[in-house]
């Protein structure tokens, strides 16, 4: 007798291949046996109408510190994501002595799903340097041993954000000396690339050539065309994706179902303004010709990347939306005094064409990230409804790829990249990580002033065999795994 058995549903194996309707049977945490007339089982459901997938994989969050959270977090469960990316865009969390001494913290509170972990460049620069621009002498040695402990831990691959500070201090020749690092665990190298704007085609560049120069395989976060003055651009971006696979670039990337991003607002100011840690940011911005200086630099085409991210919204600044405040930035001037308050302060970007979005969303190199944030508190709605409304606004509604496809995009695509090869498919064998959902009711109804909306659709999610999302509602504790590299 099968613990249990999910009866009737339409069945996709993850890999892109049509859905059929089957049973699928789990016995303890592995899936067993996928077909007809599979026998008795100790519970069975029925599904017939829903769609039944592998767990769905994220691989951009940013749940580092959710484990740490007060009471169970099952927001990404709501959404049928059973295992979840963290430590991107170059923060790894940097409150513990080592990135080992992280992993077993989270292993001894637990998480709501399970996670792996990157190793954050921007966390190790800051280990060995602070905010200092330059290097010491044998800093970037030292970073690799860093690096090297964080691998042999368990951390999953090397992550940068190089449109924040120190990652923006790095040149490639670091970047490529880190990414060689993790190549001999054979692990990978996920970049928030250098601009992703007016510098688009560089930063893609750079990356490329990151990968290139460590033999390492890349995931390019978060793919955009952001700015008015690139809007179109998607187009140059999966160009050079292509490109590069043909050069031998082991090479995927993600992108989320949404015309705004999130950050800092202090993104927008160029690195040169962080130098030396918050206080001399706030020094700086309270001298006016220091705060004028750094406009100009801003605003400078001639500077190419690394300036900050002022010229993606300087044309129309109500393009941000600051969390928290209930109001739009109006100028250069009011985000220096709301940075010099609050030098956290975030804001929504909104900065992208539809059309980019869904040309990229299409793309086969292209996998589904939401880059959330922990949740609670002002936030972007990705938090809350990435996968919800990926397939309910872009799937079911606008057929921007089909069923089978889509599900390749949130499973298969994400779990091969990061080496998880028992997760991210349906079949005898693999790790039962189960979504099952209704195609025709699956969506998010969160927005920009109220993103914490539960999402609507996802009737069963199974972790590790057990059934943790039940007709709709979360059946409580911390079931899911740390999983650790090469364990």
């Amino acid at each position: 007798m099968h613990d249990l058995i999910l009866r009737g549903g339409t069945v996709h194996d993850g890999f892109g291949s049509p859905g059929r309707t089957a049973d699928v049977a789990i016995d303890g945490d592995r899936v067993t046996a996928v077909g007809r007339d599979l026998g008795p089982a100790a519970r069975v459901v029925d599904v017939d109408g829903l769609v039944v997938a592998p767990g769905f994989v994220d691989p951009h969050s940013h749940s580092d510190t959710v484990p740490f959270m007060d009471g169970e977090q099952p927001f990404k469960l709501y959404q049928g994501v059973t295992t979840e990316i963290a430590g991107n865009c170059g923060f790894s969390p940097e409150t513990f002595p080592s990135f080992g001494d992280y992993l077993d913290a989270v292993e001894a509170a637990g998480t709501t799903n399970n996670l792996a972990v990157l190793v954050g460049h921007n966390t190790l620069r800051t280990a060995v340097g602070g905010l200092d621009a330059v290097l010491a002498p044998g800093a970037l040695e030292r970073m690799g041993e860093l690096a090297a402990r964080a691998f042999e831990a368990g951390a999953c691959g090397l992550s940068s954000g190089l449109e924040y500070v120190p990652g923006a201090y790095a040149d490639t020749e670091e970047l490529v000396a880190l990414a060689r690092v993790a190549r001999r665990w054979n692990l990978v190298y996920a970049t928030h690339m250098r601009s992703e704007s007016e510098g688009l085609a560089g930063a893609l560049d750079e990356a490329i050539e990151v990968a290139l120069g460590a033999g390492i395989r890349l995931q390019v976060s978060h793919c955009k065309a952001s700015g008015r003055a690139v809007h179109g651009a998607s187009t140059m971006l999966l160009d050079k994706l292509v490109a590069a696979r043909a050069r031998g670039v082991d090479l995927r990337a993600d992108v989320y179902p949404y015309q705004a991003f999130c950050t800092l607002l202090v993104a927008l100011l160029p690195p040169a303004a962080c130098e030396g840690g918050e206080a001399e940011l706030l020094r700086r911005l309270a001298d006016p010709a220091q705060r004028a200086a750094l406009r100009a630099l801003a605003e400078d085409p001639a500077q190419g990347t690394g300036v900050g991210i002022w010229r993606e919204v300087a044309q129309d600044p109500s393009d941000v939306q600051l969390l928290g405040y209930g109001k739009r930035l109006s100028g250069w001037d009011a985000l220096c005094d709301l940075l010099m308050a609050d030098p956290q302060a975030m804001g929504v970007f909104h900065t992208m064409h539809e059309d980019d979005v869904a040309r990229i969303m299409r793309h086969p190199l292209v996998s589904i990230g939401s880059d959330n944030d922990a949740p609670g508190g002002p936030t972007h709605p990705r938090t809350y409804g990435t996968f919800p409304t990926f397939f309910g606004s872009y799937v079911r509604d606008r057929s921007v790829v089909p069923m089978a496809e889509a599900v390749r995009k949130v499973s298969s695509a994400t779990a091969a990249q990061f080496g998880l090869a028992d997760r991210g498919w349906l079949g005898a064998g693999a790790v039962a990580d189960v979504c099952v959902f209704d195609p025709a009711a699956i969506r998010h109804e969160g927005t920009y002033d109220i993103p914490d909306i539960r999402p609507a659709g996802v009737e069963f999610v199974v972790l590790g065999g057990r059934v943790v999302i039940d007709g709709g509602e979360f059946t409580g504790g911390r079931h899911g795994r740390l999983l650790r590299s090469g364990r």
